[in-house]
């Protein structure tokens, strides 16, 4: 199927304000068509993330870099459940690509944007629309009762198991991947081998091979990022407790499916932590893990020192 034409990417990297905000407007638009949301590969999706990365380039000003920076998080309300997965993807993609080129002055609303898309990834697993909670969508229901208390019926909790499941393992494919050297695309080293033996082989040979084993497609967004930079490992680890906090999800007392999804969270990065080589994200993955809001870790008390009286005045 041919790519949908997207004439406003071009614009979002605008210098005028005004193109880039009708041009995102136009974005918007076209993400809600559903019969063009579901059919864009991932080529186009790193091409609209492309334009959105420099559309956030472009934006001066703070007030306007935070409202873009959350119109930005809340695309995925626009888009069709089966598309929010891989323009997820996208953006972590093109974060990863562009990571290292941002300077110190831009850096500030892009730690921004990585945090508003965790924290909209987040309320997305709870059945979230336009950043509200869906209960109709996503509303499990389990028995309440206990002993010396009458049945009171059922509980509502509005997290999405599938959801919840994607968006995990996206955390694990990208901002807690364990793999910190160079991604070597092993497909590629084989197909090289196998080349260089076929050269030395009858072209028969060589023609039946091919014919016999067809190439498989590649995903782009997987040969896109050969290195998760550190530094956005970094953040996500920096901030992924208080967004957790905000859509409920350390509530452990009243909600004990997050208390599940907390724990697998902490489960990721508890095998980051041991299989990194990097000695910085090893320190922030235990500086996470310890944070006092998690299961757990609970809030330390000062101590009190012991008044050893009056010791008379220090010569």
């Amino acid at each position: 199927m041919a790519s949908p034409n997207m004439p406003f990417i071009k614009n979002l990297a605008s210098s005028d304000s005004k193109i880039r905000k009708s041009a995102l407007t136009s974005l918007q638009t076209f993400l809600s068509a559903k019969h063009i949301a579901t059919t864009l590969s991932p080529i186009d999706i790193l091409k609209l993330w492309k334009g959105l990365f420099y559309a956030m380039w472009m934006c001066d000003r703070a007030i306007p870099q935070q409202t873009l920076c959350q119109e930005l998080a809340d695309l995925i309300y626009i888009l069709p459940r089966e598309s929010v997965v891989p323009w997820l993807r996208g953006f972590w993609a093109t974060m990863s690509r562009e990571w290292t080129s941002i300077d110190v002055l831009r850096m500030e609303k892009f730690l921004l944007l990585v945090r508003r898309v965790v924290g909209a990834s987040f309320r997305w697993m709870k059945g979230a629309q336009d950043g509200r909670e869906d209960v109709t969508a996503a509303t499990k229901t389990t028995k309440k009762g206990g002993k010396g208390k009458k049945d009171s019926g059922t509980e509502k909790t509005a997290w999405d198991a599938k959801r919840v499941d994607q968006i995990l393992d996206m955390l694990a494919e990208w901002a807690f991947a364990l793999d910190e050297d160079v991604k070597e695309d092993s497909e590629s080293e084989e197909s090289e081998a196998e080349n260089d033996e076929d050269e030395h082989k009858p072209q028969h040979e060589s023609l039946r091979k091919e014919k016999q084993q067809p190439q498989k497609e590649k995903d782009p967004l997987h040969l896109l990022a050969k290195k998760i930079p550190a530094g956005l490992k970094i953040h996500v680890l920096d901030i992924w407790v208080d967004e957790a906090e905000k859509v409920g999800m350390l509530d452990f007392e009243n909600d004990e499916e997050a208390l599940k999804i907390a724990q697998r969270i902490i489960e990721q990065i508890e095998e980051l932590e041991k299989r990194t080589v990097s000695p910085a994200i090893r320190v922030r993955s235990k500086d996470s893990l310890s944070d006092e809001r998690l299961p757990g870790n609970g809030k330390k008390e000062p101590e009190e020192k012991e008044d050893e009286g009056w010791g008379g005045f220090d010569n």
